[in-house]
């Protein structure tokens, strides 16, 4: 493909784009023009679609800037439903755990990490899963201590949901000590403890450095092809500061759109004045599996608990009528079967004060709905809810070894992450990785929906892919500001992708769930071949609204 933008993703936004440029040459992907190989765009949003030799006849004499697509793929950006870009950022830039194989190696890269900062300065780092490793426990607080060179020290398990702090940040924060959740023989802050110690740690990061971390967040998505975020932030999270320098960001730096989720009970007026399009994403009903705080109906199988319960169903009714009267949506972290029938019944007691249309028009979220219990999806789809999942989920920690199966046992852990259920009940499904809980990665999402560890719940790739793209931007509700097509009259929102013309398939979905035929003559268009053990496409550019946001070059 022929570049003639900056090899720098972070584009200029003042720079202005060209008014109409021609891509030719490859396979776009458009539900309104199956075979198309080219897309003319205008002002920043698709004028035309159609051949190659068509758009010579009809546009190439007319216009800024052609692109040569040799063979590649465009097609809508995606959008990741659910992400905290500082958190991610940190992840890509600073100490991340995520990979490492044991509680040595992992003792090692924090030591490593310490010696490279100046003396005195907090370790903040995410990413470790004891569950992955051959010890099966996590460093005690005097290993951690002797790593970190006697500094203040937080460091998030993977889930985001607990953390281990060093002795001299409980010192710094003192009144952890009494709060619920903090183990203080282990080192481990989970629940109110772990709100205290997060907000804590976070707060000694200055504007400087987190501006750094959201630029190499919003950098790494542009890099994968996505075109717009949605960020979810609140106070046990990251706090007011943080949230609105994410929002400028997304603004200022002329990557991918962020729009911005804040999660606090009856807030929605305070979420307004934010500049968020909801007061939800993560406004916790629960925590999470790994960190035994998900809220569970039945108890966990490793450990005699129900987990953490952080609010009842009239506090979910009393937030959900304030924001259907506000007209914005709500949205809750549920998890736990137990922590979706405290959201059901909540939003049964709104709809008993405020109609269950005012409900259904607004399209209110749930974040992650691991656990349905009996009857759920259909509650879900009653209420016009939005079910936004991550599906690496259940590549990170399904099947039959995995760490579900190894809290919930194996019958529960089959029953999670029920996309295919949802789908067919007709719920709203977007698609998000929760980053930096997995990393950002839409492909792969997409792969991890397909197949699935639990084979009845797989969705077709063609589904997958309407959820990252089409899903997101449906899940915004009376915000959503695109379709996720690529349509005449769309905003030009896309991503061109170095894949080789034979691999642009139409997979065959399970048989159970195929409804449109593989044949070419019926016009679906392709995507890129999935199958399990093949790689993932890279991203040569990425396009939002007609600006370039990212441009790597041709591919191989």
């Amino acid at each position: 493909m022929t570049n003639t933008a900056p090899s720098d993703p972070t584009f200029d936004p003042d720079r202005p784009a060209p008014a109409r440029v021609l891509l030719r040459g490859g396979t776009v992907h458009s539900p309104e023009e199956p075979f198309a190989t080219a897309m003319l765009v205008e002002d920043g949003k698709v004028a035309w679609l159609g051949s190659d030799s068509a758009a010579d006849v009809a546009h190439a004499d007319s216009v800024d800037e052609i692109v040569e697509l040799d063979g590649a793929l465009v097609t809508p950006a995606f959008v990741d439903a659910h992400v905290h870009l500082t958190s991610t950022g940190l992840a890509l830039a600073g100490l991340d755990l995520h990979d490492a194989l044991s509680l040595t190696d992992a003792l090692d890269r924090i030591a490593s990490f310490a010696a490279g900062l100046p003396a005195g300065e907090t370790v903040i780092g995410q990413g470790w899963d004891e569950s992955r490793w051959p010890e099966r426990r996590a460093p005690s607080p005097a290993e951690l201590d002797r790593a970190v060179g006697g500094r203040p020290a937080y460091l998030s398990r993977a889930d985001v949901h607990s953390a281990l702090v060093s002795p001299a940040l409980v010192a710094a924060v003192p009144e952890v000590r009494g709060a619920v959740g903090f183990d203080a023989e282990a080192g481990l802050a989970r629940q109110d403890a772990h709100h205290l110690v997060r907000r804590a740690a976070f707060a000694l990061l200055g504007p400087g450095a987190r501006g750094a971390f959201q630029a190499a967040a919003l950098r790494r998505a542009a890099e994968l092809g996505i075109g717009a975020l949605h960020e979810c932030g609140g106070p046990d999270i990251s706090g007011e500061a943080d949230f609105l320098q994410v929002l400028a960001a997304g603004r200022e730096l002329g990557g991918p759109e962020v729009f911005g989720y804040w999660g606090e009970f009856g807030a929605a007026a305070k979420a307004l004045e934010l500049g968020a399009v909801g007061a939800g994403g993560d406004l916790f009903l629960d925590g999470s599996i790994g960190s035994h705080t998900a809220c569970l109906a039945h108890a966990y199988a490793d450990k005699y608990t129900l987990g953490a319960s952080y609010a009842d169903a009239e506090q979910v009714a009393e937030h959900v009528v304030q924001c259907t009267e506000a007209g914005i949506q709500a949205g809750f972290h549920v998890i736990g079967d137990g922590a979706m029938a405290t959201l059901l019944d909540g939003f049964d007691a709104a709809a008993a004060r405020v109609g269950r249309d005012a409900l259904y028009r607004i399209g209110h979220r749930v974040e992650h709905a691991e656990m349905i219990p009996a009857g759920g999806i259909e509650r879900l789809l009653a209420f016009g809810i939005v079910a936004s999942v991550q599906p690496a989920f259940d590549a990170a920690w399904g099947g039959e070894d995995g760490m579900y199966a190894a809290r919930l046992g194996a019958e529960r852990a089959r029953a999670m992450n029920p996309f295919a259920a949802m789908q067919r009940a007709g719920v709203l499904l977007a698609f998000g990785s929760d980053a930096p809980v997995t990393a950002l990665d839409p492909w792969g999402t997409v792969r991890a929906a397909a197949f699935h560890q639990t084979p009845e719940h797989r969705i077709s790739v063609r589904a997958a892919f309407a959820a990252h793209t089409r899903g997101g931007w449906r899940a915004l509700g009376g915000r959503a500001t695109a379709s996720g097509m690529l349509v005449l009259g769309e905003p030009a929102t896309y991503a061109v992708w170095d894949v080789e013309p034979e691999d642009v398939i139409v997979q065959a979905a399970d048989e159970r769930l195929s409804a449109w035929s593989t044949d070419p003559r019926a016009g679906v268009p392709g995507l890129p071949d999935l199958s399990v053990g093949r790689g993932v496409p890279g991203a040569v550019r990425t396009v939002v609204r007609g600006r370039v946001v990212f441009d790597g070059g041709r591919v191989g």
